[in-house]
């Protein structure tokens, strides 16, 4: 495995996960160090459907999709790792353990999502994941959670 760290870009991460809008969300990936890490970064805007009911007059996301988000994540990682590009892999959420929330993202705010992997090598199905979310520095949620990695046959 190279020491070099990757990027994903927002063409790239479509040819990974099967995700579009609008519930693609995560915008780019950075540092990826094989399967072992990576940073996931999503700008947040105004014009995301779910602010038009979370909340009227006070626009913050919803943690649900911030861990969604950090899935994603994960998903381009191990995809990217593991040379997923067109193989219409599928991630499914198996668990979701210590999720906290400590800050409100709002539109403006440049989300970037820290992932780590706790579990989980080439071959294997199920993987574990820590993530940590941060705005400006300040942490957003942090949560664990597990998933599986599913490449239907061809």
């Amino acid at each position: 495995m190279s020491t070099e760290l990757l990027t994903a870009d927002i063409g790239l991460i479509q040819r990974i996960i099967p995700h579009r809008y609008p519930f693609l969300l995560v915008d780019k990936v950075i540092d990826i160090d094989g399967y072992t890490s990576a940073t996931g970064i999503k700008n947040v805007t105004m014009n995301e459907p779910h602010f038009q009911g979370h909340f009227p007059g006070k626009p913050i996301m919803p943690g649900v999709t911030i861990v969604e988000a950090m899935a994603q994540t994960a998903a381009v990682m191990v995809g990217t790792a593991l040379e997923m590009m067109d193989k219409n892999m599928l991630v499914y959420f198996m668990a979701i353990d210590k999720c906290k929330f400590r800050r409100m993202v709002v539109p403006g705010d440049v989300l970037y999502l820290n992932l780590t992997t706790t579990r989980g090598k080439p071959g294997a199905k199920v993987w574990k994941f820590a993530g940590v979310a941060q705005v400006d520095g300040e942490m957003a949620c942090e949560a664990e959670f597990t998933a599986m990695m599913d490449l239907p046959a061809a």
